[in-house]
């Protein structure tokens, strides 16, 4: 009986000295692929941070392109006839140009972070352990063509914005005289207004700028077989940017960053409205930022100016605190996650 119970005990002995090796082994696999996972994002991330920086100076040349205030001063140095004409135009340019700046980098960052992590997440699943190479999620030339489509944002989405927000700087600052002194305050409500009216436009949301509305056209430029994976690369984009993905709604994202650029242009436009040195205007006062004006004609040029810090290739404060910003982080974060799960297989 002794031996027989002897027995049974080494019996359960030894399965649960199995059982345990099982777990462990389990959990140092769970281990190994969950820091395998969170290395390749982080060198997503990366990858996207790089790749926005080298996107800002197309961006920086299509929007100057559009909107060429350098020919209205180089103009305005003639000494023309039309002075006052050629000044109400380079108003609204100026405007209309630094807004769009503010308006596309922003896009670029969301919608990259967006791309890019979508893809990321296909090329993990595709070198996950076991994953057969012959039938890529994401094969070569659908990862060029699907990005290729940012291409819209630098063409006709930005056509389109530049029109928007040309429409509501007139609106706005038309009737604005050039001798109109300004404080920051009343500047910043003069930007409130026109962000208002960009926006405004709900049954027309702002990934209209982003995507286009025909996507099949691109998707033929695929060969045959990789067509189908293209579009569903498509199809995830557009839901994600329509939050109709399960992450986290793109345009509250795309929001957060707007708010967080435009405060940042107030920040670098609040430099120019600083009292002279020796002047007893309380800087710390609730209401400093009504305590100096300029004329609007002074504002004009420093407004003028800011594209070069907004789309600046070199990481300028602006584009590095939209990229750090810790919500577009989870966002990313979110969307990679999505992605990057065997269930993707599936689909």
């Amino acid at each position: 009986f002794s031996e027989l119970l002897w027995n049974q005990v080494r019996v359960w002995f030894l399965y649960a000295q199995k059982k345990i090796r099982d777990i462990q082994e389990k959990e140092a696999t769970e281990y190994i692929a969950q820091a395998r996972r969170q290395f390749h994002f982080e060198s997503n991330q990366r990858t996207c941070n790089m790749t926005v920086l080298s996107m800002l100076p197309p961006l920086r040349e299509a929007v100057v392109a559009q909107l060429n205030s350098e020919t209205l001063t180089a103009l305005l140095k003639t000494k023309p006839a039309n002075k006052l004409e050629i000044w109400e135009d380079l108003k609204i340019i100026s405007f209309t140009r630094t807004i769009v700046a503010v308006y596309s980098t922003c896009m670029l960052v969301v919608l990259l972070r967006v791309q890019l992590n979508i893809i990321g997440g296909y090329l993990y699943l595709d070198n996950s352990v076991g994953k057969s190479i012959t039938n890529p999620l994401a094969p070569a030339d659908v990862q060029q063509q699907y990005l290729s489509s940012i291409q819209h944002l630098l063409g006709d989405g930005l056509n389109e914005l530049i029109t928007v927000v040309k429409r509501a700087v007139q609106r706005s600052l038309g009737s604005v005289s050039l001798k109109q002194s300004l404080s920051l305050l009343e500047l910043e409500q003069q930007l409130s207004w026109i962000r208002a009216e960009v926006e405004s436009d709900s049954e027309r949301p702002m990934s209209r700028f982003l995507l286009a509305d025909d996507e099949n056209a691109l998707a033929e430029q695929v060969s045959g077989e990789a067509r189908p994976r293209r579009r569903s690369l498509m199809n995830n984009n557009r839901d994600v940017c329509a939050a109709r993905s399960g992450v986290p709604d793109f345009g509250t994202i795309l929001n957060i960053c707007l708010n967080r650029a435009f405060s940042l242009l107030l920040d670098n436009l609040a430099e120019f409205f600083r009292p002279p040195p020796g002047d007893s205007a309380p800087n710390s006062a609730p209401d400093s930022l009504a305590a100096v004006s300029l004329p609007l004609a002074k504002i004009v040029p420093i407004i003028n100016g800011q594209i070069n810090s907004i789309c600046s290739e070199t990481p300028s404060l602006f584009v590095q605190d939209l990229l750090l910003n810790d919500q577009v982080k989870e966002f990313a974060a979110n969307v990679y996650e999505s992605f990057s799960t065997p269930q993707e297989l599936q689909k």
